[in-house]
């Protein structure tokens, strides 16, 4: 398996990468959603307003697989706070470098590793983009809100070195309104 690694950074079309995995998340055992698309697309547009100098195509990447052991009941807490480090060593057995697969584990802060720039970017888009989604025990916050728990809430004592371009992001895509049926803000729709 460790030509899917190389097969799927070497893509550098994210449509392209993402129909890759759909289509092998089902053989490869990984968790592959809408809710994963949307968080990659949240990520795919902070990159290119910021124009942070780093690897687009990693990021994307680490976006598309680093919930890969994720699960959707958010009651197991032990699952909760295993899934990145479960997913990262799924990740090396699948062919991954070892940096990958670490930046894939801090997604979340369970690990207590150093953080790589890009694990910051994904915890940034992964919570603030699990926000704005319905879950069964609640429903989607707005943007704002989502940024105000993620702020004040999630990484109150944390230091993301991201968070205040993220912030800047959120805000300005809030004010760009998508014209149609119904009028709408970019993370609204």
């Amino acid at each position: 398996m460790e030509e899917f690694a190389e097969y799927i950074l070497n893509e550098e079309d994210l449509i392209a990468k993402e129909e890759i995995i759909y289509f092998l998340a089902p053989k490869l055992g990984i968790n592959f959603d809408k809710a994963t698309i949307f968080k990659t697309e949240i990520a795919r547009m902070f990159l290119k307003y910021t124009k942070i100098r780093l690897d687009h195509n990693l990021i994307l990447t680490a976006c598309l697989l680093c919930n890969c052991k994720k699960v959707d009941d958010a009651q197991k807490i032990g699952k909760v706070q295993t899934y990145a480090i479960e997913g990262a060593q799924l990740l090396k057995k699948l062919g991954f470098d070892a940096r990958f697969c670490k930046i894939c584990e801090g997604v979340n802060r369970y690990s207590g590793n150093p953080r790589e720039p890009e694990s910051d970017i994904l915890e940034l888009t992964d919570q603030f983009g699990g926000m704005l989604i319905d879950r069964p025990e609640r429903i989607a916050f707005n943007p704002d809100e989502a940024m105000v728990l993620l702020e004040h809430r999630n990484l109150k004592t944390e230091y993301n070195r991201y968070l205040q371009s993220f912030r800047e992001f959120v805000e300005a895509m809030e004010k760009i309104v998508i014209h149609g049926n119904v009028d709408t803000t970019v993370f609204a729709r």
